[in-house]
């Protein structure tokens, strides 16, 4: 679908660029066809200058003369959808492995991060990994993996970058424990109504590779301060 998009923004922005001196400039739109037209241009050009920035704008509107007339194709129609397919992968998968490069560079720092942390005062380590500090030591019972909870947090990326906090928000969250990440749920079933802890999630214990809109990127080892309100009986 991307691929139609694309072509068709242009097929369609080729008209809008001048050739020599075959193109007229209008100066006003005297009917409802000319202004219909217009903002159908700026559309499609717009699309096109979002989408395919690196447009060669000499060589598309030839193509258009030349699809029009008919005459002197430089590719064969049967070619034409193949070849713009075959781009838009070649870019698709460029970006790919841009962003999976600046993955392991994540995955590199949580690491360094996680590594150094561990030594820090205060910090605790699991089996699994996870890294916790308790900020305040609660009384009351502790969750189990299916128990749904109350709380509040305030998550960052491992360089102070906040991405998400029920306390900004002023709402508490609720939820079973085992629907939170992995670490995030551990680090839960420690900690006892009414403590505050603070949790240094490793990425295979967080999000991992799957991708996450916003600030959160594959491989990021992320950060939470959780404060258990109330365990749900």
């Amino acid at each position: 679908m991307k691929i139609i998009k694309y072509t068709l923004a242009v097929a369609i922005s080729a008209t809008l660029f001048s050739c020599g001196n075959q193109v007229k400039e209008v100066k006003s739109l005297e009917t409802d066809i000319d202004s219909v037209s217009y903002a159908i241009g700026l559309t499609m050009s717009g699309q096109l200058k979002n989408g395919f920035k690196e447009v060669n704008k000499d060589i598309l509107t030839q193509a258009i003369r030349n699809g029009l007339d008919s005459t002197n194709l430089l590719i064969e129609n049967k070619d034409v959808q193949n070849i713009i397919r075959n781009y838009f992968q070649k870019v698709q998968e460029a970006k790919k492995q841009e962003e999976l490069a600046k993955s392991e560079v994540y995955k590199t720092e949580g690491v360094a991060f996680l590594e150094a942390n561990k030594t820090k005062e205060g910090v605790k380590t699991t089996d699994s990994g996870l890294q916790y500090i308790v900020l305040k030591e609660g009384t009351g019972e502790k969750p189990g993996p299916t128990t749904k909870v109350k709380l509040h947090y305030h998550g960052t990326t491992i360089d102070g970058t906040v991405f998400d906090s029920s306390v900004d928000k002023g709402k508490p969250y609720e939820l079973a424990v085992n629907q939170f990440v992995k670490g995030f749920g551990e680090g839960l079933q420690l900690m006892k109504e009414g403590a505050k802890f603070k949790f240094f999630i490793p990425q295979e214990l967080a999000y991992g590779a799957t991708p996450r809109p916003g600030i959160i990127k594959p491989y990021m080892a992320l950060i939470f301060e959780v404060e258990l309100l109330e365990v749900k009986k």
